[in-house]
């Protein structure tokens, strides 16, 4: 399979497309950036690297760092972090309060913000500093060793994020937040506020392709079982109320973010992310679902 010529050919034939979406502006930050932006790169197993378009632009991954911070307390307790929440599709919102109230502040999984807010209260109890511990871990399965939080991004989340404060305050009456609410919330903001490319984007998740391994070193991320256990819940939970629809149409595990950025993994094959700023009414980027799309059906891989 030519990636390179088909990755190019699918990117020239969705960027002539008219983009329908609508970047995020309840986000300040997010509301300045250039729609018009759009890139694709796809990391193979061994890599190697195919890229098209705006694939060397920093962008907000937003809620695809979910991920990553669900890999980091995976490799640290295990199983036990299903006594704090389920691994279920919520089938809302991904700032829904609603589920919350029936189930005792038990967020449905850990991709939606109630489930990655109760991810970082673990973190803060695994930790002292655990602003630092996860950067230096985000810098670790990355390989980018200058990345840092977005200080303006964060900064932006803190004035408008009510929605999270709201959620953070709920939970914890329920018993479910160990910490300081202010600190835990900050930890989640500052998770949000990481930017990266495409290409550095689609090499960080290259773990999930490999069977929990980095890429390039081989260095463990998380153990093979636990690899599989985060494809199957990004299959099913990645993309809030649309996860149906990209199971659908696309029939990879993936996760977005309103930053426009999308990550689809085939294990044992590839890593392909996509960033264009513009949502559909879901909150995904409509362009990346487009490409992603016509990618799986030119190419017939999927899972299923």
């Amino acid at each position: 399979m030519d990636c390179q010529h088909i990755v190019n050919r699918i990117y020239d034939q969705i960027v002539q497309l008219e983009d329908r979406g609508a970047v995020a502006s309840y986000i300040p930050e997010l509301a300045k950036v250039d729609p018009k932006q759009f890139g694709v790169c796809l990391t193979t197993k061994d890599g190697k690297q195919h890229s098209s378009g705006d694939t060397q632009v920093l962008f907000s991954i937003q809620s695809v760092a979910k991920v990553l911070s669900l890999s980091l307390v995976l490799s640290k307790i295990g199983d036990d972090l299903w006594k704090r929440m389920d691994f279920e599709p919520s089938g809302s919102a991904f700032n829904s309060l609603v589920q919350l109230e029936s189930e005792n502040g038990i967020p449905r999984n850990p991709l939606i913000n109630a489930g990655a807010i109760v991810v970082c209260d673990i973190i803060c109890s695994l930790y002292e500093n655990p602003k630092d511990e996860l950067l230096e871990y985000l810098r670790f399965v990355s390989g980018i060793k200058d990345l840092t939080y977005s200080k303006d991004i964060a900064l932006s989340e803190q004035q408008t994020g009510y929605r999270n404060y709201a959620l953070v305050n709920f939970i914890k009456s329920f018993g479910n937040i160990k910490n300081d609410c202010e600190t835990v919330i900050d930890l989640y903001f500052h998770l949000c506020s990481i930017e990266m490319t495409c290409e550095q984007l689609s090499y960080t998740f290259g773990f999930l392709s490999n069977q929990g391994k980095q890429l390039l070193t081989q260095k463990e991320i998380v153990t093979p079982n636990q690899a599989k256990r985060i494809n199957a819940i990004m299959q099913t939970c990645g993309f809030y109320d649309e996860a149906g629809e990209f199971a659908f149409k696309v029939g990879l595990p993936g996760k977005s973010g309103v930053g426009g950025g999308i990550v689809a993994v085939l294990p044992n094959a590839y890593t392909i992310a996509t960033w264009s700023p513009s949502l559909n009414k879901h909150g995904n980027s409509y362009r990346g679902m487009q490409f992603l799309e016509a990618f799986t059906t030119a190419t017939q891989d999927t899972v299923f």
